[in-house]
């Protein structure tokens, strides 16, 4: 029993958390289903006669040289379209932190802690592998980023009707990771800074943030002054997806009166599918195709910087998502939900381990310098992510029936009324409703009682 001041740890949401959680791993589902087709697709056209079309269309370079962008079909998908997938993290993290599971420092200690050691952990594992076998260490960051698209995928095609608070302890957990790997890019992976160019991208950051507080409405204002931060923030070296995040970060995520979403929320909900459904899957288009043959997928196991970021996805994520997270509760005495048990949480930790899209990012920044090596590590984060996932979905299914069972308590609405009855236990209004249904069913079954004795009664006076 918990003691007075105790906290539950991956307890019930609030009735609003959960229907925003639902709604955002609703469409990140779909994007993760059209995700891991685009990486099909993007492996069989490589592999096939049709590899050499493919590369030459992902190497087409269009666009103004004055501009410095004058970019590849792949480099427009890495740097333009991933912005709008981190502007969508910005607006989540936002979110999180006025209005989410990030907003109490006490309740956010335990998902930050996890996700930074399941950060920490896989960088760790990918540095003592490739010291050991002599390898390089730039590729130290690639396994430390959790693609909550391609996780929700795997859920959604192992049919693991995972409880809420799992799901939005794993939405958290990418939240927090995508923040961390926004600032693992713009610290590590900057070498040349145009200071013009990133100074003029800070002004026009500022010239956003004060329309917002002008109250100033208006896509045709907004998207091409995002445009121009965008290419200022490319110029300047820092990479482009950190403007994407910053004009996330800026969006108000509080609701005022006389509003019923904020503005965050209403323009998350209308990037999200463009995000989910459109620019990653575009970029997993013309970031995966790598050449998979048995004898590259051999070398993913024996050079130190490949097997490195496989161990990290596989081990190191599992080890540091779980380890983070008992340590946390451990520490913060807060208690572990009654109706779930650490494998749950060791499950959701695997899962993690799927790292896809910011992986493949960070792995093309890592080894610019060397493209054989960076094709290389593409492999590995694809097996490590296939390995993970497998991993975790037979964690999953040991305990599915367990997790069906939360799953439909957690959707039960037998007064019809909407909201799941778990959350109108304490509602008088609820009770009275339920008394009514069930007096009609007690009076229905009373006529047909009646009816049946009448019939059985005409039965007995008929002739023998």
């Amino acid at each position: 029993m918990a003691t007075p001041g105790n906290r539950k740890f991956l307890g019930r949401l609030s009735l609003p958390e959960r229907n925003y959680v639902a709604e955002a791993l609703r469409t990140e589902t779909v994007g993760g289903v059209l995700l891991l087709v685009a990486a099909v697709a993007a492996l069989l056209l490589t592999n096939t006669p049709l590899g050499d079309t493919y590369n030459d269309v992902r190497d087409f370079s269009f666009g103004p040289e004055s501009l410095h962008l004058h970019l590849s079909v792949g480099a427009w998908a890495q740097d333009g379209l991933l912005t709008i997938f981190f502007f969508v993290a910005g607006i989540e993290l936002k979110r999180e932190l006025v209005a989410g599971e990030l907003r109490d420092p006490k309740a956010a200690a335990l998902p930050v802690i996890a996700a930074v050691c399941g950060m920490a952990v896989p960088a760790l594992v990918y540095v003592v592998v490739s010291l050991s076998g002599g390898g390089s260490l730039d590729g130290w960051a690639v396994p430390t980023a959790t693609d909550i698209a391609f996780a929700l995928a795997v859920l959604a095609v192992i049919g693991t009707a995972l409880p809420a608070s799992l799901r939005a302890f794993l939405l958290t957990l990418a939240v927090v990771d995508d923040l961390f790997a926004i600032l693992i890019i713009a610290v590590f992976f900057t070498t040349n800074i145009n200071v013009v160019a990133l100074v003029l991208s800070f002004v026009g950051l500022a010239v956003f943030w004060g329309l917002l507080r002008l109250g100033v409405r208006g896509w045709y204002v907004y998207l091409p002054l995002a445009v121009v931060i965008w290419a200022f923030m490319h110029a300047s070296g820092v990479h482009a997806t950190v403007a994407g995040v910053a004009m996330g970060l800026m969006l108000r995520c509080t609701v005022r009166e006389g509003e019923e979403h904020s503005p965050g929320e209403r323009i998350e909900h209308l990037v999200r599918p463009v995000s989910a459904g459109l620019a990653v899957p575009l970029f997993a288009l013309f970031a995966a195709g790598v050449s998979i043959s048995g004898g590259a997928v051999a070398d993913v196991f024996t050079k130190p910087e490949t097997l490195g970021v496989v161990l990290g996805l596989v081990i190191g994520k599992t080890i540091g998502v779980f380890g983070g997270s008992w340590l946390a509760a451990r520490f913060t005495k807060a208690e572990l939900n009654d109706e779930l048990a650490w494998a749950d949480v060791l499950a959701v930790a695997s899962l993690a381990g799927i790292g896809f899209t910011v992986s493949l990012l960070i792995g093309e920044l890592a080894f610019t310098d060397d493209p054989l090596l960076a094709d290389e590590v593409k492999a590995a984060v694809l097996i490590g992510s296939v390995l993970a996932a497998v991993f975790a979905s037979v964690l999953l299914k040991l305990r599915n029936n367990k997790y069906k069972k939360l799953y439909e308590e957690e959707e039960r609405d037998e007064d019809q009324d909407g909201v799941p009855d778990i959350y109108e236990l304490d509602q008088p209004d609820y009770h009275l409703r339920m008394a009514a249904i069930y007096e009609e069913k007690a009076a229905e079954h009373r006529r047909l009682a009646e009816a049946a004795a009448a019939s059985q009664r005409t039965d007995g006076d008929g002739p023998a």
